[in-house]
This record gives structure tokens, C-alpha cells and sequence, in this order.
């Protein structure tokens, strides 16, 4: 299993109706893509120094599964938006 995490940090000037647009088009991926086996993204809910806005969490089979998962169209589309809305995106993906 591969676990994948992507956090934004949203420019000071992305409002809350484009934040939500955000996370809804993340989780409407789930059952496009039939590479993911779980999925969780959310906006943050504790506001610390550290903090970033939004959050995701998923899991796949291989490596494989998570490159399919990455060049969909559909993913590609959300991944365009959150690059249009984010000043600053990491990401880790681990054997789990």
C-alpha cells in the first residue's frame, strides 16, 4: 500500500468559496479514479503558525496505481486548480 499526502497553502487572497470549490473537486474524485483504494481531504480545522489550509490523505496499491491516479484527466484538472489557488503545496508518499 502507498499512502500519499498533499497539504495547500492557499494565497492570502483565495477566498472561502474558491477554498470550498477546492476541497469538493478533491473529493469528487473519489469513484472517477478507480486507482484510489481510500481517500480524505479537508479544510484544517486548528489554525496554527504551521498550519496549512487544506489536506489530503490517500491511499493506493502500488506505485503504479498512484501514476495512474496522477495522470487522469481528472485528476489533472483538480491539480490545475489547486496550483491556480496555492502559494506553496508539499507533498509525501510512503510505503504503508
Amino acid at each position: 500500500m502507498l499512502t500519499h499526502i498533499v497539504c495547500w497553502k492557499y494565497r492570502p487572497e483565495v477566498q472561502d468559496e474558491e477554498r470550498e470549490a477546492h476541497v469538493a473537486s478533491l473529493n469528487a474524485l473519489v469513484g472517477v479514479i478507480p486507482e484510489i483504494e481510500t481517500f480524505a481531504a479537508g479544510r484544517d480545522m486548528i489554525g496554527l503558525e504551521r498550519s496549512f489550509d487544506t489536506g489530503l490523505v490517500a491511499t493506493f496499491a502500488d506505485r503504479d496505481a498512484l501514476d495512474r491516479y496522477t495522470a487522469h484527466p481528472e485528476h489533472q484538472k483538480v491539480a490545475d486548480l489547486g496550483k491556480k489557488l496555492a502559494e506553496r503545496a508539499v507533498s509525501v508518499d510512503f510505503v504503508s
